[in-house]
């Protein structure tokens, strides 16, 4: 496993295009976002998103996220209309996972296989952000709970004592604040609270 100490607030270019390029060889990474650390693969990942379904011991009807620069590239891969638009506009960048319906340009093993549904992120984090610049597409994310604990590891050195064998990259930031992320449904007439995270989304519900 390879570990990169990497600027919490002034990420390095140079160790972001390391771990981008992990990412591209089809490596699984764990990295920090604007809640907690979290696993992230390639858009279509085949080694990485096996390693990560296994390390989770997730069954296909697991819901992924995708973690977007800005809205910008969302129309490639959720379908949305001009109203959730700007409900997603005036709520990114946040800890707020969208869950939207997912256009035909999502691999199918990605979306949710009953529901056809993506979740859609965008984080403030500047180590994710540089990384999403760096890819120039979106990176699939996932929560780091591992089966047999329900806290999210916050101290990368406990995430390598448990994890170095299982993953390819480390992105050392420091210790995080533990945050879970608001999931909210965007797929209905009216958005859904499915699970209070670190951001009051009150006003989306109007």
């Amino acid at each position: 496993m390879q570990t990169l100490y990497i600027h919490p607030e002034n990420p390095q270019p140079r160790l972001i295009d390391q771990a981008a390029q992990l990412l591209r060889d089809d490596k699984l990474i764990v990295y920090p976002t604007d809640t907690s650390y979290a696993f992230g693969c390639r858009l279509g990942a085949k080694e990485a998103l096996e390693k990560l379904k296994h390390i989770r011991e997730l069954d296909d009807k697991h819901q992924f996220t995708l973690l977007c620069r800005d809205l910008s590239e969302i129309a490639t891969y959720a379908v949305v209309d001009n109203h959730q638009f700007k409900q997603l506009k005036a709520h990114t960048p946040a800890p707020i996972t969208f869950i939207l319906t997912a256009t035909r340009d999502v691999p199918k093993k990605l979306a949710h296989p009953k529901k056809k549904t993506i979740g859609i992120r965008v984080p403030s984090n500047p180590i994710a952000q540089a990384l999403l610049e760096a890819m120039d597409e979106p990176i699939l994310t996932s929560s780091l709970i591992l089966p047999d604990q329900s806290q999210i590891l916050d101290d990368p050195f406990d995430i390598e004592e448990a994890l170095s064998n299982q993953i390819d990259g480390l992105i050392n930031a420091g210790i995080q604040t533990t945050k879970l992320t608001t999931i909210v449904d965007m797929t209905e007439s009216s958005p859904k609270i499915i699970r209070q995270g670190a951001t009051n989304v009150d006003s989306l519900m109007i």
